[in-house]
């Protein structure tokens, strides 16, 4: 069972720095608000990890990645959510233009705990991978929702201790994003990664 379980935490450390949407969200708010709305909105992801994680264990993610309609549902409401994301960090980048080279950019609106909560919430990728991949990853000396909860505490562990070293490490290096012509590429970059990430979720299949 140990080493079934170490086999499974490698896949899932693998799938968890990937980049995707959550980290792109993480790389918004770190760089234009610091390290500290950037640890809340991985404490967001996260919630929102063991949101889908629970579902998962009582068996309605499995009724989501099961209907086309639900799943279309969600997805579209992800899309829509990076999407708006995106245009936001893409109009900070165009007020910034017009400012003193001392200036810093606007700092995004809205609580970070909740951003990181929703852009996690409104991806129907993590219920199909929950349920699809997690359940053939189980130690099978563990009954299947022991089996299955672990693997989601797991998985919610790895992404907090990823994504928050990432914002640490970006901290360390905020002084330079902070530079006016920095700010504007790295809201460009983010603003057109974040609108990428919404196309992606909204044309995906189950």
């Amino acid at each position: 069972m140990f080493v079934q379980l170490l086999t499974a935490t490698g896949v899932l450390a693998v799938l968890t720095v990937v980049p995707g949407p959550d980290m792109a969200v993480v790389t918004k708010r770190a760089i234009a608000s610091g390290w500290r709305d950037g640890l809340r909105t991985v404490g967001g992801i996260t919630a929102g990890l063991l949101t889908w994680g629970s579902l998962t264990v009582v068996g309605l993610a499995a009724v989501l990645a099961a209907s086309a309609t639900a799943y279309t549902l969600v997805k579209l409401a992800g899309a829509v959510y990076l999407g708006f994301l995106g245009v936001q960090a893409l109009r900070q980048s165009r007020r910034g233009r017009s400012t003193a080279p001392e200036a810093s950019s606007p700092v995004p609106s809205g609580n970070p705990w909740r951003t990181g909560l929703v852009s996690n919430i409104f991806n129907p990728k993590i219920a199909v991978f929950y349920t699809g991949l997690l359940p053939t990853l189980a130690p099978s000396g563990l009954t299947p929702h022991l089996g299955m909860t672990v693997l989601v505490l797991v998985h919610a562990a790895l992404t907090l201790v990823w994504l928050g070293s990432y914002v640490l490490v970006l901290a360390k290096a905020r002084a330079f994003f902070e530079k006016p012509g920095v700010r504007r590429a790295m809201d460009r970059i983010t603003g057109v990664v974040l609108i990428g990430f919404g196309i992606k979720v909204a044309t995906s299949q189950p």
